[in-house]
């Protein structure tokens, strides 16, 4: 944990509430499935550091997030603990977001719940757009386009098989891209998505 929270410079404060969050998240699993198994024994690694490394990249000017299937709460609850104002985490799981209920509730993190599946909630206007191991890049474009207002960005989390998405998401969408190489895996990427719209690049 030490290690992680160093990586991450966070204050002693933020890094209690991460500690309450994730001894919450332990004693929760033994009831239902937030996360996998297997990864309890790094779970600092795997799920808090692994959420935390979008904090620098989300833009200063965020005023709204809204964090797709956000299950346990990764990485908009960590996200949320760290400082972006108005987050919204929209997760279809009424156990999951019982969770999240209770999580927000002892960090004392201010944000909105949405136990709903993407499509059914409003158009949320979003700053930046969040997700985490969810679905391919299309898919997640498509469920995103919706919530973002005027200017919005994607961070999105992948793992080996972004280069194939991101050439089947231009079959149908236009974006301008950075990648940056994860933290915690380094065949693992963050895609930062700009300019998100549908139509297909001229070649």
């Amino acid at each position: 944990m030490e290690q992680c929270l160093a990586d991450i410079a966070v204050s002693r404060e933020t890094g209690e509430r991460l500690q309450t969050y994730a001894d919450l998240l332990v004693k929760w699993q033994a009831r239902i499935n937030l996360v996998g198994p297997e990864t309890i024994p790094s779970l600092w690694q795997r799920h808090f550091l692994d959420s935390a490394q979008l904090f620098p990249l989300v833009p200063q000017s965020v005023h709204r997030l809204v964090d797709m299937g956000s299950g346990a709460g990764f990485p908009g609850l960590v996200l949320a603990i760290l400082g972006v104002p108005d987050v919204h985490l929209i997760e279809s799981d009424g156990r999951k977001c019982a969770f999240l209920r209770e999580a927000a509730r002892v960090t004392a993190t201010k944000l909105t719940i949405h136990n709903a599946r993407i499509e059914q909630v409003a158009p949320l206007a979003a700053d930046l757009v969040t997700a985490r191991a969810l679905a391919p890049l299309e898919k997640l474009l498509s469920w995103a386009e919706p919530h973002l207002g005027p200017g919005g960005e994607c961070l999105f989390l992948k793992g080996r098989a972004a280069e194939d998405e991101l050439t089947q998401a231009a079959k149908e969408w236009i974006f301008s891209l950075d990648r940056v190489t994860s933290l915690t895996d380094p065949a693992s990427s963050i895609l930062h998505l700009r300019e998100v719209r549908r139509g297909r690049a001229e070649r």
